[in-house]
């Protein structure tokens, strides 16, 4: 009898393509309904630079989506990150059109031109442990407070059109030395390097598949990372292995917690936590538990729990 342990019945795909999507609007159609006849769950963006996403599904279906999308003209090269889900991570398929796929707010740059030089997941330590690299952790502060790599530096954005602000601050810091960038799935780090080489700044790298990536491929002994990596969808954390990690999220503000976070006493499953306690009102923590005891409600008949999401 096979004892092995079942794979999680859920495979997520991040996936992202910097490409010139000439008439993007007319894929919205046929790519919503290709993924709802499949049970498909989660987000696609689609502009004029390309597509980004992150969705779940069944094995087999999600092996369609990639298929289809990269038969599409200039998705030949996607970039796709799988990883495994217990429970469905999404609630509805969503494909949205949108100018950037990744917003930085900057005119004029191009990825898919001029982007950094990709690094490997099995090459990223020795570059990061050079002292001459600056490392620095392109996400928002948000996601750094769970997990970054060792020595990295947090510009402490609450968006990423906050990012080619803090370059312009800190450039002085960047010229005549290597930068390292990196985000969660590769994306946003391959924006920021383009971004970057436009300032002049010439040795600029990112890795590449982002932290997923180096998760799934290095060894948790030989590792940098510190800690859980911040994912946008139900699952909240992953660690090393691409394992679902112990982060739970606030359903007050949306912030990441950990457990140590969960024990302060400001934390109230649904309606406030240590970060958020003493930005909202008592009416505010009232309507957040009315929410919160409907979806309890919800999750025990069984049904959808997405009030409010």
């Amino acid at each position: 009898m096979d004892t092995s342990p079942s794979e999680p019945p859920f495979r997520v795909a991040a996936l992202y393509r910097f490409a010139r999507l000439d008439g993007h609007e007319a894929l919205r159609a046929p790519l919503a309904a290709f993924c709802c006849a499949r049970g498909i769950k989660g987000t696609l963006l689609l502009a004029s630079e390309g597509i980004n996403g992150t969705v779940a599904g069944s094995a087999q279906a999600i092996c369609e989506l990639v298929a289809h999308l990269q038969a599409l003209p200039g998705l030949d090269g996607l970039d796709v990150k799988y990883s495994h889900a217990t429970d469905m991570p999404f609630h509805r398929m969503k494909v949205r059109l949108k100018r950037e796929i990744v917003t930085m707010g900057v005119e004029g740059i191009d990825p898919a031109m001029s982007a950094g030089t990709y690094v490997e997941p099995s090459e990223w330590n020795a570059l990061i442990s050079d002292p001459d690299t600056v490392v620095i952790d392109t996400r928002n502060a948000y996601e750094v407070s769970l997990g970054s790599f060792r020595g990295a530096l947090d510009p402490q954005t609450a968006s990423f059109r906050q990012f080619p602000g803090w370059v312009d601050v800190h450039r002085a810091n960047l010229e005549g030395r290597k930068v390292a960038m990196f985000c969660t799935g590769g994306i946003r780090c391959e924006k920021a390097t383009a971004y970057v080489k436009a300032l002049g700044i010439d040795e600029v790298f990112h890795l590449k598949g982002g932290i997923l990536k180096y998760l799934e491929a290095v060894p948790q002994a030989e590792s940098l990372w510190q800690g859980e990596c911040f994912v946008f969808d139900e699952r909240v954390s992953v660690s090393h292995g691409l394992e679902e990690g112990e982060a739970e999220l606030c359903r007050a503000c949306r912030r990441p917690l950990t457990p140590q976070d969960r024990h302060s006493p400001h934390h109230a499953a649904g309606v406030s936590c240590v970060y958020c306690h003493n930005e909202r009102s008592d009416a505010d923590r009232d309507r957040y538990a009315e929410r919160h005891r409907q979806v309890e409600l919800a999750r025990k008949r069984g049904a959808a729990a997405h009030i409010g999401s």
